[in-house]
């Protein structure tokens, strides 16, 4: 009875608890909701103020041209009408003077002294400036001309509103694509034939990793990568590492001054090949770190009989002396040791088509790339010594060269040492192809036909590699494969 109580009682436990869990949840997507809200409101009021500010600076402005205007029209008008006066009262004065001086003439009785005077008026009459003066004005008094009808923009600054905020944008899906690490994202604006989709400035996108195909409006906007400022209807998100199932993506329009809604989330499948190195099984002189491996060797240089050889021919063989191999045991230790200096991948493949790629570090001298069945490796084997390892070998030690290596049996490549190497493996049809990534060309190809679980393997001697997972396979692998075969299998 008891226990049954408890069993109650934890079942309560768990349910008051997931509550309590989303309360919690719940009032911190309030809380910032509400300092979101703060922050927009302050936002939107500078911004207001902003254009406010610029649009009386912009009718400022306008008023300073056309009081300018008027200002020099008026002094022209004014300096042509003063000139008028001035001329007009010195012609008044000389004309009031020689009116004055024939009233007196009239008056003279003496014959000689009457006609001297009156040929004086003469002349001077003839020379008067009230004869020569204009009387039609330079000027009017009329400005009517500079009238400025501001009724139109009174009534458009009446009718002055606030932006209409973008609405949701709507993701194509079937215009969407994923292929070489790479998204394209296709959406169309939302009521696009509206006069609101030609005032959106630009997009803003987001995306994020998840592992789960539901719940795609998962709280918390902190996992969410930002592209933002973009013009085009489309955007394409490159370099990504696929190691998650789904990226999520949602989009949003932006006018002037408001970001609209996001769309409707969209989860788009991006599996790919994810491995680790498995350190527990790192040789101990190599370095393992999350995608290099260093080899580091212990003790004196000469601890590796390849770099103590010029010293002591006679020896070739390692200071640690191998045991006799025996395929498909470690004798309970999974470390390499001796001159095998190999690391295994932390995943296994068991079919479907994988991919992934390697670049040796500026430093190198020798290493090899292939995939290996755990238990035919014992602590001292070397890649490509037995039958149940495939690999490529490459060398810059002495000479250059390159071979493709399995079950003891070497085959020289005729190819310059590569920079980026592609590991393409085909479980199920027995596939394991080498490519030269920068040349888009085949290195090697083994087919044979895979009977276990296979992982990823390195060995690494003098230098480092770094390595590339998370990645799909890529388009361009199609040109190595058989025409019969279906290029929709290289995505899953």
């Amino acid at each position: 009875m008891m226990d049954t109580q408890k069993e109650a009682l934890c079942r309560i436990i768990t349910t008051l608890a997931n509550k309590n869990e989303e309360l919690q949840n719940f009032l911190e997507t309030v809380d910032n909701t509400l300092t979101g809200l703060q922050e927009e409101s302050c936002k939107v009021t500078s911004e207001l103020e902003a254009e406010l500010e610029q649009l009386s600076s912009a009718l400022e402005e306008k008023g300073a041209v056309l009081r300018d205007v008027i200002k020099e029209e008026t002094q022209r008008k004014e300096a042509e009408l003063q000139k008028q006066i001035c001329e007009g009262k010195s012609a008044l004065l000389s004309c009031e003077e020689l009116l004055q001086f024939a009233n007196k003439t009239l008056t003279i009785t003496n014959e000689e002294e009457f006609l001297k005077a009156a040929k004086q008026i003469k002349e001077r009459v003839t020379m008067a400036p009230a004869f020569r003066l204009t009387t039609r004005l330079a000027a009017t008094e009329n400005m009517s001309q500079y009238t400025v009808d501001f009724s139109s923009e009174r009534a458009g600054l009446q009718r002055l509103h606030f932006l209409p905020v973008p609405r949701a944008p709507e993701i194509d899906i079937s215009n969407c694509v994923v292929r070489d690490n790479t998204i394209v994202v296709v959406w169309q604006p939302a009521g696009e034939a509206d006069s609101d989709s030609s005032r959106i400035e630009h997009y803003e996108l987001q995306h994020r990793k998840t592992n789960r195909d539901d719940a795609l409006r998962a709280a918390g906007d902190a996992c969410w990568e930002k592209i933002d400022d973009i013009r085009e209807t489309q955007v394409t998100i490159s370099g990504l590492k696929f190691d998650s199932r789904f990226v999520v993506v949602r989009v949003r329009a932006r006018n002037k001054a408001a970001a609209g809604e996001f769309s409707e989330p969209v989860s788009m499948e991006t599996r790919a090949y994810n491995f680790g190195f498995d350190a527990v099984t790192a040789h101990a002189e190599l370095k393992v770190g999350a995608d290099t491996v260093t080899w580091e060797p212990q003790g004196v240089k000469g601890h590796d009989p390849r770099l103590r050889g010029k010293e002591n021919k006679s020896s070739s063989r390692s200071a640690t002396p191998s045991p006799n191999k025996t395929a498909g045991s470690r004798a309970g230790r999974d470390r390499f040791a001796g001159e095998s200096y190999t690391v295994l991948g932390d995943q296994e493949m068991t079919g479907g088509c994988h991919y992934w790629e390697l670049r040796p570090l500026t430093d190198w001298k020798s290493f090899s790339v292939g995939v290996a069945y755990r238990a035919s490796l014992g602590r001292f084997d070397q890649l490509g010594k037995g039958a149940g390892s495939w690999c490529l070998h490459a060398s810059q030690w002495l000479q250059s060269s390159l071979a493709a290596k399995h079950n003891n049996k070497a085959k020289a490549l005729d190819w310059p040492l590569p920079q980026r190497i592609g590991i393409y493996c085909d479980y199920d049809n027995g596939d394991l192809s080498f490519i030269d990534v920068d040349r888009h060309r085949m290195i090697h190809s083994f087919k044979t036909k895979f009977s276990q679980p296979l992982l990823p393997a390195f060995t690494v001697w003098c230098g480092g590699i770094t390595i590339a997972t998370g990645l799909q396979v890529p388009s361009f692998m199609g040109n190595f494969l058989s025409t019969n075969r279906s290029l929709s299998n290289l995505s899953q």
